[in-house]
């Protein structure tokens, strides 16, 4: 058995492997109206992130490219994050169930904010400038013409959970 080619595609896949444990934790622990809040949360931080006009008169002291990339994954954090409790204040209803309560919802939500991240590194922010993911991944995200496929996939999810 060769073993190095799963250690291989393990390290490849890590990022994507990291950013669904975290959501899929957010689920477990704060239930699916917080993964719900922050999936629509970076959906509107997408819109203000890209339409941001000040990027320019922030990085006026430097050149750059990490400096630029680092700036632009942090004012799209806070927008994200003030986005997220947005949400959180519009949509307030929490869903009364356990930890594992419901474990198929939370798994599938977890799957939508992940490819939403993904879709986000590879087309709209800088994070594959730090984080190079692999083959597998690369093939999966990095097509140009299937962003808009994938930035819908986390709105059928919504949908149906």
């Amino acid at each position: 058995m060769d073993y190095s080619f799963a250690a291989t595609l393990f390290q490849e896949s890590l990022y994507l492997i990291i950013v669904f444990s975290i959501f899929f934790i957010f689920a477990i622990k704060k239930g699916r109206q917080t993964v719900t809040n922050i999936i629509l949360g970076l959906y509107l931080a997408l819109l203000i992130s890209i339409e941001f006009p000040f990027y320019d008169t922030l990085l006026s002291g430097t050149s750059s490219p990490s400096s630029e990339a680092i700036l632009r994954l942090i004012m799209f954090g806070i927008f994200s994050t003030i986005t997220t409790l947005l949400f959180a204040r519009i949509l307030p209803r929490e869903y009364d169930e356990g930890s594992f309560e419901g474990f198929g919802r939370k798994f599938m939500l977890a799957a939508g904010g992940t490819i939403l991240v993904m879709i986000y590194s590879y087309h709209v922010l800088p994070v594959t400038d730090f984080i190079i993911p692999g083959s597998p991944i690369n093939y999966l995200f990095d097509s140009e013409s299937s962003f808009f496929y994938w930035l819908l996939v986390p709105i059928a999810i919504l949908f149906f959970t």
